[in-house]
Parts: structure tokens; sequence; C-alpha cells
């Protein structure tokens, strides 16, 4: 079976674009290797995504914040889809990214925001894990060679 790689993009590297390549590389389809990076990315994952990730049996040594710089390196892999998962990242310019991935925006509020008690910053964490794996869900069951943006877009919109 094809495994298709995904790239999730947000500005600081550190919670939903880490969510995003957790659940993606930890799908039960095995259709998907998860990727993640930010334009000005962080210096450390949040703790709270790194627990999500965790729980999910993703390897905490592949838990870093790193630009997406790294993923426009002639010996990076090549990506078949890049998701932005927040909305700076979404309006900044990319790098060229070779093999014209597919690309899309599923935005989602920072979790990493949130002001109140751990519980209530869990909370956020796991919502964004929940529309997050939602949409990686419904991308599974569609016939993946045949997608293209405008498909993935309408992803964003059933969920």
């Amino acid at each position: 079976m094809k495994q298709y790689n995904i790239l999730f993009l947000c500005t600081h590297n550190s919670a939903r674009s880490v969510i995003g390549e957790a659940i993606a590389s930890t799908h039960p389809s095995g259709k998907f290797v998860g990727y993640s990076a930010g334009s000005t990315p962080g210096t450390s994952v949040n703790p709270f995504a790194r627990e999500l990730a965790v729980e999910m049996a993703y390897d905490e040594k592949k838990l870093r914040s790193k630009s997406w710089d790294e993923f426009g390196l002639p010996d990076a892999p090549k990506m078949d889809f890049i998701i932005t998962v927040c909305d700076n990242a979404a309006g900044e310019q990319c790098p060229f990214w070779p093999g014209q991935p597919v690309t899309a925006h599923w935005g989602f509020p920072d979790p990493s925001q949130v002001q109140g008690s751990d519980e209530e910053k869990r909370r956020a964490f796991k919502e964004v894990m929940i529309g997050l794996r939602k949409r990686i869900d419904i991308l599974a069951s569609m016939p993946l060679e045949k997608l293209d943006s405008l498909s993935l877009k309408e992803i964003h919109a059933k969920s």
C-alpha cells in the first residue's frame, strides 16, 4: 500500500501542526506519514501537544519544532499533501514544494492561547485533536490517488 506524506504547517510548530503529524502517522489506516513544521518555529513542542502525541503512541523522539525550510531541501521527503492548520501560516508565502503537492487550509483556534487551568488547556488541545482526526479519517476514506486541492478543501467543509 502506498503511504502519503502530509506536512502540517503552523507558525510556531509547537501545537496544532504537531498534533496533526502524530495523528497522521499513527492513523489506523496506515496510509499516512505525518510531518510538521512552522514558518517561525518555536524552541520546543507544547507540553500538552507532546502529551497527546505520546498517548497516540507516536515516537516522542520525533517531536521537535522545526522550520518549513527543512522540507524544501533536495533530500527532504516529497510531500503529497500540505495542510496549514493556523490562519497565520495560511496567509504566509510558503516555500516552493517540489512535486506540486495538494494543499489545503484546515484552520483551528490556537489551543496554546487558552487561559485557565491545566484541565481547560488540555480540553482545548483535545478539541483540536478531535477535529484533526475527523478530517484525517475523511481523507483516509477518499480515493487519495485522485485527490486535488478542491476536494481536500471540501473535507474542511464536511467536518
